[in-house]
């Protein structure tokens, strides 16, 4: 019998398939399908709540219920909501965590977006979400404040996983910031640092289309894979720490064009892992393919958001929360956050 199109990219190259905010019947097809780590990002609860199956919507709304009657506060209501239903996913891949001595089977949550700019709020979140089990991995905005908070997180050995990071100058912040808490402290936790190449593109063709900028197509279609292939290949060459994760995929090209690499790539169910599964295209290492120069030149000349996040010194610290990619992926987590926020008063009401 022919296997899977992800158990042979497993078996044949170092690149590891995981999930995006699946529902449970999702978690177990991914994990049939060769999945062996699991992201979820504030948009998870929402996304449930108005999922296709009817039943998770259900499943969601009771567990949403249970919370509202033992909670009063509607933001310590969402994230209690949010651990709740992570929970289940972070069982469900525990034992690929236990039989891999801890190297995979990770579950990433990223909480409260409204909050997410002190850090004291994302340390004690962080905490709680911590104590869903071993392979809970805490997932946390590579802005100012995201790296003061995984700062303190990582010296207590909480395994991290760095998001939103779009542009090489917050990359290197990352490395920078982990390599002095983790020398200082003795310890160095799993640190996983997620490069969201998809967004990326999608903040860059809405630049495009608004400015009515003159640039191919195929120019384009290279921007976000531009910057995650130099990202990718400095950890490589430069020794950095941490485990290079692809996120935010707004097509196929987003997984199989870092295949061969020492990555692993989050994926939805619907639209991008059923449909390679369904294709089943040819297992081919592409990671290391070169970008042309001249599709460099023609991006960095005519989007000036590609130029910041491709050069190393093109953002400060201090620029990373306003970063437009980064303004672009929180927008959507707001807005789904705020979305079960704003049911949850006529809920209290009917329970």
């Amino acid at each position: 019998m022919k296997e899977g199109y992800f158990h042979r990219v497993q078996a044949q190259t170092p690149t590891k398939f995981w999930i995006n905010n699946p529902s449970r019947q999702e978690t177990a097809w991914a994990i049939e399908a060769g999945a062996v780590g699991c992201t979820n990002n504030p948009s998870v609860c929402q996304k449930l709540i108005d999922h296709p199956e009817k039943e998770e919507g259900k499943y969601a709304l009771g567990i949403l219920d249970q919370v509202l009657r033992e909670v009063d506060d509607d933001t310590e209501a969402h994230c209690e909501f949010q651990r709740r239903i992570i929970k289940y996913t972070v069982d469900q891949f525990r034992p690929i965590f236990d039989a891999s001595g801890g190297m995979n089977g990770y579950v990433s949550i990223q909480g409260d977006p409204v909050n997410e700019d002190d850090p004291n709020v994302v340390i004690a979140e962080a905490r709680k979400n911590k104590t869903l089990g071993p392979n809970a991995c805490i997932k946390i905005p590579t802005t100012d404040s995201g790296l003061k908070a995984m700062g303190t997180l990582v010296a207590e050995k909480t395994p991290i996983n760095a998001t939103e990071c779009f542009g090489i100058a917050q990359a290197i912040s990352l490395f920078d910031m982990y390599d002095k808490v983790s020398k200082e402290a003795g310890i160095k936790p799993m640190f996983y640092i997620s490069h969201i190449a998809g967004i990326y593109d999608d903040f860059l063709r809405n630049y495009v289309a608004e400015n009515k900028v003159d640039i191919s197509p195929d120019v384009l279609h290279q921007a976000g894979l531009a910057v995650a292939r130099k990202l990718y290949i400095l950890m490589k060459e430069r020794g950095y720490p941490g485990i290079f994760v692809g996120g935010g995929a707004r097509g196929l090209h987003h997984f199989t064009e870092m295949l061969g690499g020492d990555v692993c790539i989050t994926i939805n169910w619907r639209g991008t892992a059923n449909e390679l599964i369904e294709q089943d295209p040819p297992v081919v290492s592409r990671v290391f393919n070169p970008v042309e120069q001249r599709v460099i030149d023609e991006l960095m000349e005519k989007l000036p958001d590609f130029k910041r996040g491709y050069l190393e010194d093109g953002l400060t610290v201090e620029e990373y929360h306003h970063f437009g990619p980064v303004q672009l992926f929180r927008s959507s987590f707001l807005k789904s956050w705020n979305k079960v926020l704003d049911m949850m008063p006529e809920r209290r009401k009917n329970l």
